[in-house]
């Protein structure tokens, strides 16, 4: 009964969440997740029947495997237990769950993570002795020795014999500048003979034992050939600060490297367009030469050119590179085996992607479809209607029509000639949507701005194209849906399949029509795509950093819709007329001028806009349903293996200008929870890990309850 709950409350999250979009509160639309996340790896108590996860099950819910969780060790996950379980009882409930979720919320979350696990009495104040007594029970054998009673951390707890406790704004801004002052010390501790120098074996061990856990393979590997920077064979203190606000800069560097790389004609920068790039876009945070140098050495140890492009800085940015992968998706590396292997899966995944939103876009147009489809025979019903004579018309207004339908033909009259209507709806969508997006696509500059000429051509070709398809589908459809009126009026007249009216008609006669089928998709796609794309950006101000939730793409379809579909009403009554078998004494159309014609003499003007107001009704709420259903199915059908694609893809090292950085893709609390180990790290890279406690896996377990400890 609980699967059968959990899958009930996850759907009704996901319907709430696709209609109402960012309409809805992160942490409303996080309640639900978070219980079914705690659900599917709580484990019940024997005793008590309670659900609870031990650390085993925490660590699988906050760190699954298979992610990239770039150098930390999945069990040092095992630290957020600390926090978690707030009763210090080895076990979390669902209330102790929710609180951590909450905690993963804020925004400093990161560093109110790490103050927590300090803060082991639970007062608010983390003490001095206590942080200590942690760090050396918590710090690798073999690690450089770090003094607690230095001057610099004087200045944050006050001397020996004036100790005072730490805030969570003193302790944070502590640890913040912790791994700089431990740099320091380990810098003095190898520089023996105080002359400002120390061997390049010796600087490897204190980046490897100080930022590990933040840094690629690449870059760990060749740490000792910073000394070729410079002459000498050996590394000086400004070597090693230079290097240190590289690493903390990491992000920053990035975003000046892709902005710079995206501007150069090849895709490659030199030293000095990386420093021309950055006192364009900084103010405060500039780079000294010795950091640019030390920037480019690294990434040029395997392309000693001088000039640069993304795949080489790669391999100093991103902390998860890794050469056979990333090779795999270089531009730059040879076509072997492996970037064969890797450029085919990435095609095939993007083939099946395809056919996947193709098959959700399918069955959300044919929902769509079948909807609002009484309406669209009501429409039809009513452009059909010939004479101008009250005594001869068969319907006064739609609403009698309706009612007439249902009377003489029951409530399936109402779905008469709906199946060829389906079968069409999807091709239809796709043709129409796709070309569009071609055609902008073509015409749309660098920043995504495109002339509204074009934006209309881009329209009005979406609507040519779907004709070609969608003509046939149409003729059957209405055929389909007057035969019921003609069985009510003509005794003995017979009911025709859809296969029947195709092979009467044949292939000329399926394009019946097509003329004014062209002359009404193509302006309502040329009035409709512009309206639509400038009501997004313009009214309710869609941009790269701002999704729009459902219910505004559903307003701006709707409100798109309507000039759209009325304006082109007097192409559809044409084209509804000529497709439409003429019956006994009523007059026959060969042509659009002379449809158009005839139809002015014999009905007048008005007859031009019969059904215009159904078209509306129509249009409007099609879309919202088709789009509504779409964003439905989007997150209840998700396609099978596209989180791990995103993955591989956060593997892949710098991306284009304007995306966000790789492997900070996923949920906020998955991120921070990363993030806050990372500042932990800083303490140690050891920390918290199997071998960093005594003990073992255990470890934290055999620490007294009073350091926050199991016991």
């Amino acid at each position: 009964m609980a699967t059968v709950s959990t899958e009930v409350t996850k759907v009704k999250e996901v319907v709430k969440e696709s209609l109402l979009g960012s309409e809805v509160p992160e942490d409303a639309m996080m309640s639900a997740r978070s219980k079914a996340t705690f659900i599917d790896n709580a484990k019940k108590d024997p005793e008590t029947g309670e659900l609870f996860m031990g650390e085993e099950e925490f660590i699988n819910a906050v760190a699954p495997e298979g992610e990239d969780y770039h150098k930390i060790k999945r069990e040092q996950y095992a630290i957020l237990f600390r926090v978690a379980d707030r009763r210090d009882t080895g076990k979390i409930n669902l209330l102790d769950w929710g609180t951590f979720e909450n905690l993963l919320a804020k925004p400093d979350a990161e560093y109110e993570i790490a103050f927590r696990l300090f803060d082991v009495d639970r007062t608010g104040t983390v003490k001095y002795e206590n942080l200590k007594k942690l760090y050396s029970m918590n710090k690798s054998p073999d690690n450089i020795p770090f003094d607690w009673d230095c001057e610099w951390a004087s200045l944050y707890s006050g001397g020996k014999k004036r100790r005072h406790d730490l805030t969570y704004p003193q302790f944070s801004q502590m640890l913040r500048g912790l791994q700089g002052e431990r740099i320091r010390q380990a810098f003095h501790h190898f520089d023996k003979d105080g002359d400002g120098f120390i061997e390049p074996e010796d600087f490897q061990r204190i980046i490897l034992q100080t930022a590990r856990h933040k840094l690629s393979d690449h870059l760990l590997e060749n740490l000792h050939t910073l000394c070729n920077i410079s002459a000498g064979t050996k590394i000086s203190y400004a070597n090693v600060r230079a290097f240190q606000n590289m690493i903390r800069e990491m992000d920053l560097v990035e975003l000046i490297i892709r902005q710079a790389t995206a501007q150069s004609s090849d895709g490659k920068i030199t030293r000095t367009d990386f420093l021309n790039e950055a006192a364009r876009i900084t103010r405060f945070s500039l780079f000294t030469p010795m950091e640019a140098d030390i920037l480019f050495h690294f990434a040029s140890l395997d392309e000693p050119s001088g000039k640069l492009g993304l795949s080489d800085f790669a391999k100093v940015l991103d902390p998860s590179w890794r050469n056979p992968l990333y090779n795999a998706f270089s531009q730059a590396t040879g076509a072997g085996a492996t970037a064969v292997k890797v450029k085919t899966q990435g095609i095939l995944h993007s083939v099946l992607e395809s056919v996947h939103h193709f098959g959700l876009g399918s069955l959300a147009g044919a929902f769509g479809a079948f909807m609002v489809y009484p309406i669209d025979l009501v429409k039809t019903r009513m452009q059909n209607q010939r004479s101008s004579r009250v005594g001869e018309m068969l319907y006064k207004n739609s609403l009698d029509c309706a009612k007439k339908v249902i009377k003489n033909e029951g409530f399936k009259g109402l779905y008469s000639g709906v199946l060829p209507q389906l079968v069409g709806v999807a091709p239809e969508k796709a043709i129409k949507l796709t070309v569009n997006d071609l055609v902008r696509g073509h015409f749309s500059g660098k920043d995504g701005k495109i002339w509204i000429p074009h934006e209309i051509l881009a329209g009005g070709t979406a609507g040519a194209c779907q004709v070609i398809f969608t003509n046939p589908l149409e003729i059957v459809k209405i055929r389909l849906q007057v035969q019921g009126e003609v069985a009510k009026n003509v005794d003995g007249a017979p009911r025709r399949s859809a296969m029947w009216i195709v092979r009467n008609l044949g292939l000329v006669g399926l394009y019946k029509g097509a003329s004014a089928c062209l002359l009404r998709d193509v302006p309502f796609s040329a009035i409709y795509f512009p309206t639509y794309n400038h009501l997004k950006r313009d009214i309710y101000g869609e941009s790269p950093t701002k999704k729009l939730g459902i219910l505004q793409l559903l307003t701006a379809g709707a409100i798109a819709g309507m000039p759209a579909a009325y304006l082109t009403t007097p192409c559809d009554v044409i084209k509804t007329r000529l497709q439409v078998e003429a019956r006994k004494g009523e007059s026959s159309y060969t042509g659009l001028r002379q449809c158009a014609s005839t139809v002015y003499k014999e009905e007048g003007f008005k007859a031009f806009f019969k059904g215009g107001p159904a078209r509306i009704l129509r249009s409007s709420p099609q879309f919202g349903f088709t789009l509504a259903m779409y964003e439905v199915l989007q997150n209840l059908l998700p396609m099978p293996g596209s989180e791990k694609a995103e993955e591989s893809a956060m593997h892949k090292g710098v991306v284009a200008a304007g995306e966000g950085l790789p492997g900070q893709d996923g949920p906020i609390g998955f991120l921070r929870s990363r993030n806050a180990l990372k500042i932990i790290l800083d303490l140690d890279g050891g920390f918290g890990g199997v071998g960093g406690m005594p003990g073992g896996k255990e470890g934290w377990r055999g620490v007294p309850k009073v350091l926050g400890g199991g016991k």
